[in-house]
């Protein structure tokens, strides 16, 4: 086996199940969505810079589930090849794509506009929108060559409160919201469905870590359910759209906040 993946098969109706990408999918977020697809009989693939994803395809793997690790740099016109090549190879089909990955954590401390560098507003705009038109682009010809499929984008509320202390990253976010609607207009005759997700503050090591022990109770606060924001509280939303229950919704993008922004 290549050390660079990580598989397990379960059966001869292997064939017949449905396959997702998760990019981003090896820690946070990404790797909570990763596991709940994975327990719904979906075989998963995690493309991740980060060494994490293949410890979780190994720990998932353990438990009886399809999963796969390759690592994916998704503003990589050529790395993202090679993912769809391996999602073409191993399982001949693709059926669901979460566009996860962005530079969040990374971001440092929240600060001005103005002190916002060319060189970093470059490179996350680079990750955090290229990304996932370069990872879509790669790999819709098997989403449609499968029938169609789910393109779930992963955004942010900070679009629509307009956030202060990061800009690029919250015009990188609006800018996966306008990618979406535009997508969806575009692959709909394919039976491909694109939507996006925009998460509330997530109450975890990234969110502390940029904006402070203080600002993350303070914003749960502020929420019509007036509690901390877990990962998994994205999981049924994201389980919504990758399913046949979502077929005629499209280009939207659904506000996950415990009732802060009203849309």
């Amino acid at each position: 086996m290549n050390d660079t993946a990580v598989v397990a098969r379960t059966g001869p109706d292997s064939a017949r199940r449905r396959v997702a990408v998760v990019t981003g999918g090896g820690r946070g977020i990404g790797s909570t969505l990763v596991r709940a697809l994975a327990e719904q009989s979906t075989r998963v693939v995690i493309a991740d810079v980060a060494d994490e994803g293949q410890l979780l395809a190994k720990e998932l793997t353990a438990a009886g589930h399809e999963v796969v690790f390759h690592p994916t740099d998704v503003a990589d016109e050529s790395s993202v090849e090679a993912l769809a090549a391996l999602c073409r190879d191993r399982f001949g089909r693709l059926d669901v794509l979460v566009n996860n990955a962005s530079i969040y954590r990374g971001l440092g401390a929240k600060r001005p506009f103005t002190e916002i560098t060319p060189a970093e507003w470059e490179r996350v705009l680079r990750v955090n929108v290229t990304g996932v038109w370069l990872v879509t682009r790669g790999l819709v010809t098997l989403l449609r060559e499968s029938g169609g499929g789910r393109v779930i984008n992963i955004a942010s509320s900070t679009v629509h409160m307009g956030v202060p202390g990061f800009a690029h990253y919250v015009a990188s976010k609006g800018a996966v919201i306008a990618l979406t609607r535009s997508l969806a207009n575009e692959v709909g005759r394919d039976g491909i469905t694109v939507n996006a997700i925009a998460p509330g503050l997530v109450a975890n090591e990234s969110s502390l870590e940029l904006s402070g022990a203080e600002y993350v109770p303070a914003a749960a606060a502020r929420r019509a359910i007036p509690r901390d924001m877990n990962p998994d509280d994205l999981v049924g939303t994201v389980l919504f759209l990758a399913s046949g229950g979502s077929d005629f919704i499209t280009g939207q993008t659904l506000v996950v906040d415990g009732g802060v922004v009203f849309s």
